[in-house]
């Protein structure tokens, strides 16, 4: 495996290209899915393909600075305290309505 990653070194258009996938798929999550979890889990990764643009634009246009690492780590934090506030009111909508399917949230009356 060494071997192979020292032969055939990624280039930026490979990582880009990776993140895109990621990104899309992320994307097609949150458009299809009707669970709520399941589009939260879709959100974060659509945040960590961004997260991975970062360190791989860092990396290939200056890599002696850390900036792209920083704001990963941002990223990272904030894609966190994002699932702890949207799985707290994704738990208070079931105590109320018994569902986490979003189709049937369309009203915040109740």
């Amino acid at each position: 495996m060494i071997d192979f990653l020292a032969r055939h070194n990624p280039t930026l258009s490979h990582w880009v290209l990776l993140s895109a996938v990621l990104f899309s798929i992320g994307l097609y999550g949150l458009l299809t899915r009707r669970n709520a979890v399941g589009i939260l889990m879709a959100v974060e990764l659509m945040l960590n393909a961004a997260a991975l643009n970062f360190v791989v634009f860092n990396q290939f246009v200056r890599p002696a600075s850390v900036d792209g690492q920083i704001m990963a780590i941002f990223v990272i934090a904030v894609a966190a305290a994002e699932v702890v506030v949207g799985m707290a009111i994704f738990v208070a909508l079931f105590r109320t309505r018994e569902t986490i399917d979003v189709n049937r949230m369309t009203a915040m009356k109740d």
